[in-house]
């Protein structure tokens, strides 16, 4: 392996570079366009063997790698924010056609106002589309679950599309030391692409044809939940494997930080969750028993996993950067979701925090903490969604 000082975007495109993307459909947009510019450098100088499409939107984007996939290449996208709201009905597609698309999405704010910060609405707004979602919170991470979702989404038991988020500029524009894997490596992990049913022109058919209600609509809908649930047991037998031959060791859905012993555990997606484990260690030595849950995965909701993980806490913060206006925040709605029914009831409050791109500080966290603990000691939640640093 090659150690190198690198951003999240340059790490997004080295992890395609190593997969051997065959096929790039790209269009700049802020804070993404470094990975795409990238890529387009590793063909130039003759270091990637692929197909660049400059293409006129998102939108064309996504319809040229779903082409592409179709035709039996390996194919890889990126974008951000409002260009992933333009992709939308294509993404629809892409998961509905079984095509295994990777896409590295740099996650940013939605106008108006405009805002080239970072906020995670922007996925969390796709995630009834099909598609597989991972949550980066280091550029190494980035790198490596971009190769990863490559072996995840092409399995056969699978054929799902798969997005990974890293923070705008927390991640795409921050410079970290990440180990490159040796390609030989990457090769032996990540064998070459291999449709399961290749467009030939010897033998035509038709892909997503009109099916009435009476034929197969709701059966195709089924095998991808189907698909879904054979995502986290599969995710588990990648990361094993990658970790026997590049020695870096992921968790699954979930990453634990002091939470096996923890009275108050938060629940946190992102790059934040660097700063909350900051925040823990503060607490630690103060001897509050306080611990974090780094959800990795979305899509599938990891619920039995997190239903084991908090079944001895007491208190449950969940920390959105996110917002499902009129109601709350989606991983909270989630979560409380997973937990009904489970047993012992559980103090639960929502956080809205970060939205914009505004700092999370560990002074931030800190706050959150004691506010678990009153209404722990107080045994009730008198307002379960809460904005963080709101300045009204």
């Amino acid at each position: 392996m090659t150690k190198k000082i690198m951003t999240g975007n340059i790490a997004a495109a080295w992890g395609a570079r190593l997969s051997r993307a065959e096929v790039i459909a790209a269009y700049p947009i802020t804070p993404q366009t470094i990975i795409v510019e990238k890529l387009a450098q590793f063909i130039s100088d003759g270091e990637l063997n692929a197909e660049y499409l400059h293409v006129e939107s998102e939108h064309s984007a996504m319809a040229a790698c779903i082409a592409a996939s179709h035709a039996g290449a390996r194919t890889f996208t990126a974008t951000a924010s409002h260009g992933l709201v333009l992709m939308h009905e294509l993404l629809h597609w892409a998961a509905g056609a079984r095509t295994p698309v990777v896409m590295a999405n740099v996650n940013r704010a939605l106008a108006p106002p405009w805002s080239v910060w970072v906020e995670h609405t922007d996925m969390i707004s796709q995630r009834d589309t099909g598609w597989i979602q991972f949550y980066a919170e280091n550029n190494q991470e980035v790198l490596d679950t971009i190769i990863m979702s490559y072996k995840l989404c092409e399995d056969k038991e699978i054929q799902l599309p798969a997005m990974i988020g890293l923070d705008a500029f927390y991640l795409s524009h921050t410079s970290e030391i990440v180990d490159i894997p040796d390609q030989e490596l990457v090769d032996k992990f990540l064998p070459k692409y291999e449709s399961l049913y290749p467009l030939d022109v010897e033998n035509p058919v038709s892909i997503g044809s009109v099916s009435m209600p009476h034929q197969w609509y709701p059966e195709f809908r089924y095998k991808i939940q189907e698909a879904m649930k054979r995502v986290i047991p599969k995710l588990n037998e990648i990361e094993d494997e990658f970790y026997d031959l590049f020695g870096r060791k992921y968790t699954g859905p979930l990453e634990l930080y002091n939470a096996q012993d923890a009275e108050v555990i938060l629940v946190i997606s992102g790059a934040a969750a660097g700063t909350v484990k900051e925040a823990v260690d503060i607490l630690r030595k103060k001897g509050l028993k306080v611990g974090l849950i780094r959800l990795r995965l979305y899509r599938p909701f990891p619920s039995k996993e997190l239903n084991e993980e908090l079944s001895k806490a007491s208190f449950v913060g969940v920390i959105d950067r996110s917002f499902s206006f009129g109601h709350e925040g989606a991983i909270f709605s989630e979560l409380k979701a997973s937990l009904y029914g489970m047993g012992t009831p559980k103090l639960i409050k929502n956080f809205i925090v970060g939205m914009g791109g505004r700092d999370i500080t560990t002074d931030t966290i800190k706050r959150i903490y004691e506010n678990c603990f009153s209404c722990l000691n107080n045994n009730k939640v008198d307002n379960p969604i809460e904005w963080i640093d709101i300045k009204v």
